[in-house]
């Protein structure tokens, strides 16, 4: 019987554009956090495999989904989640939501809008970060920071690869209505280099998703933990900087990562610069106990 293990890609956590539970988390809670990345790169590769139909990878992800809920044959990285999900007495919710956009991936091509592409990342990209958060036992009040941040993650993933999305799967992330408003059509990606048009759709895009960013510029350190805000603190100075490349940059035809270099570098910045707003932080909430 054919099981999702068998479409894992080989992909891990250190190929990703951003850390994933790194040294910064503390060792208590990156086996559960490496678990879920498991079993949602499982999903992905399923979501993004050439060679499944779409009705192949629904069942393969209901599968998963059942797997992970107990009632199915047994997919070693949904079990793994599963068990470690209930060491931890959290719930599979944030996983089964994530299922629901690799099912969206396998059967939606096109996004209309903006708002149709933030309703996508509600489920592919918020759950993350919320995750996460649970994890650490943060305050679901910094649920709307997060989300922000990881939505803006996600559509920077999605201007980076969106030539290759268009050319290997025929999945367009971009909203219709952008490409519209520069007189282009989907075709457009298909192009061995982006036009003067292309390039300011894109253009205007990143600067969109900047301001996602913005909107979760204080979540490093409105997070109780501080090693989990140092964490934020790294990926969102690495996305504020990819934003640049990508307002900057051809991703048709020019590399639109950050070079091994120049993510040390960020990230040490970030790291400082983490480091001393939660400690000014810190010194502001005290200040008022310090004169009572």
């Amino acid at each position: 019987m054919t099981t999702a293990s068998e479409f894992r890609s080989g992909k891990g956590h250190r190929d990703e554009n951003f850390p994933v539970a790194s040294r910064l988390i503390p060792a208590r809670h990156r086996a559960v956090i490496l678990a879920f990345y498991e079993f949602v790169r499982t999903a992905d590769d399923i979501a993004d495999h050439g060679g499944l139909s779409a009705t192949e990878k629904i069942e393969l992800l209901d599968g998963l989904e059942a797997d992970l809920l107990g009632a199915g044959g047994g997919n070693s990285q949904a079990v793994a989640l599963r068990h470690a999900l209930a060491e931890r007495g959290l719930s599979p919710q944030h996983a089964q939501d994530l299922l629901k956009a690799f099912r969206l991936d396998a059967t939606k091509r096109r996004y209309v809008d903006w708002d149709d592409l933030i309703g996508y990342c509600t489920y592919s990209a918020m759950p993350v970060g919320r995750f996460v958060l649970d994890v650490h036992g943060e305050s679901r009040t910094t649920w709307p920071a997060s989300d922000a941040i990881c939505a803006a993650l996600q559509i920077n993933n999605h201007l980076q690869d969106c030539a290759e999305d268009y050319r290997k799967l025929d999945r367009v992330y971009l909203p219709l209505d952008a490409l519209a408003a520069c007189g282009l059509g989907v075709e457009a990606l298909g192009s061995a280099k982006a036009s003067p048009a292309l390039r300011r759709c894109l253009a205007g895009l990143a600067q969109r998703t900047r301001s996602l960013l913005r909107q979760g510029e204080m979540l490093p350190v409105l997070v109780e933990d501080f090693r989990l805000g140092l964490e934020i603190s790294v990926i969102y100075t690495l996305a504020l900087r990819l934003t640049g490349i990508l307002a900057a940059r051809d991703p048709l035809s020019e590399p639109v990562h950050l070079g091994t270099p120049e993510v040390a570098a960020v990230s040490l910045f970030a790291l400082l610069k983490g480091a001393v707003r939660r400690i000014r932080r810190r010194s502001r909430l005290l200040a008022p106990a310090a004169h009572t």
